[in-house]
This record gives C-alpha cells, sequence and structure tokens, in this order.
C-alpha cells in the first residue's frame, strides 16, 4: 500500500474524516489524504428499505483510485445494505484497492444512548481498518480481538482491537502491532 484517500461522501460527523486521516497514518505506516467526494447518494436509496446499497456506492468510487498501490476509503453516515443481509457496516474489493464504510450505526445514539465521541471515533477506526484490510487481501480472521473478524453487530466492534492480529500481519507482511 502506499497510500490512503478518504473520500467523505454527503454529511460525514466533523471529527471523523480528520481523526481517520491520522490515525490510519499511524496504523499503516503510509500517507493519507481527504478528497472531495462528489458522489450523489440518492440515486442508491432504496425507499422500502430506508437504506443504501453499499456496492452501488462503491462501484462510484472506484474512479479515485488513481494509481497502482493508492487505497481509496469512502466514509458515510447513511445506513448500508447489500440485497442479501439486513445491514452492513462497509463493504470493499477484496485485493482491490476501493473500500466503502458507514459510520451510522457506530453512533451510540442510533441506539438510544448518550452520544460518546470517543467510543464512536474508535469505531471508526476499526471500521475504517477492516475495510482496508479486505483491500489489501485479507478475509474475515477467526481471531476475537482481530481487526479482521467479522462483526455482526457494534458489541462485535466494541470487543475488537484495532489493528491485525500477529497472523493477519503476517500474512500481510507487515510487523505486528498486536
Amino acid at each position: 500500500m502506499e497510500g490512503i484517500s478518504l473520500v467523505p461522501i454527503g454529511a460525514v460527523y466533523p471529527n471523523a474524516a480528520d481523526f481517520l486521516l491520522f490515525s490510519l497514518q499511524e496504523i499503516f505506516n503510509v500517507k493519507c489524504e481527504i478528497l472531495e467526494g462528489h458522489i450523489p447518494l440518492a440515486p442508491r436509496f432504496n425507499a422500502d428499505r430506508q437504506q443504501y446499497h453499499s456496492t452501488e456506492i462503491l462501484q462510484q468510487l472506484l474512479p479515485y483510485v488513481k494509481r497502482k498501490g493508492q487505497h481509496v476509503l469512502g466514509v458515510v453516515d447513511v445506513d448500508l445494505y447489500i440485497p442479501i443481509l439486513t445491514f452492513v457496516f462497509g463493504e470493499a474489493q477484496l485485493g482491490k484497492g476501493c473500500a466503502l464504510m458507514s459510520s451510522f450505526r457506530l453512533h451510540q445514539e442510533f441506539y438510544g444512548l448518550p452520544e460518546d465521541e470517543s467510543l464512536y471515533l474508535q469505531r471508526c477506526e476499526k471500521e475504517a481498518v477492516h475495510e482496508l484490510g479486505h483491500t489489501l487481501g485479507l478475509t474475515h480472521c477467526r481471531h476475537f480481538e482481530c481487526v479482521m473478524r467479522y462483526a455482526n453487530s457494534v458489541e462485535d466492534i466494541d470487543m475488537k482491537r484495532n489493528v491485525f492480529c500477529p497472523d493477519c500481519s503476517k500474512l500481510l507482511r507487515i510487523p505486528s502491532l498486536w
């Protein structure tokens, strides 16, 4: 990976992109930048589900990948789905340079709880690292605390760490931060 480009799409929580810029730069040890996104969400909205089709949004991110080794992460704050699941936290091209994450279900307020910005940003970080891990070719991991473990709920995200386990780090040929 030579760099990460973050593309905020639509209205994104003000501190999320800036936090991810610095966080991902440290975790992946690459240069990160924020690009201005001009991806309309309305055509990807499914009125019956009251959600946005993540695969269609992901397709719109492909032109942002301009060079080999660049990875693009779209960040939205809308509820995402794929047809076979109730919702998704994100979606990525396995082994390719493009991923999408949603922070919609990462807010404490979604669950009727008081706002907690620190917890929200931690969840964003874990989801961003997870989706970028897929772009690097990683599949879901069995290690309980690995950032690449599948998350079916926000509680699953909370139990994970924000880094790759030693096995996933070895697959990526990077030093383990575990």
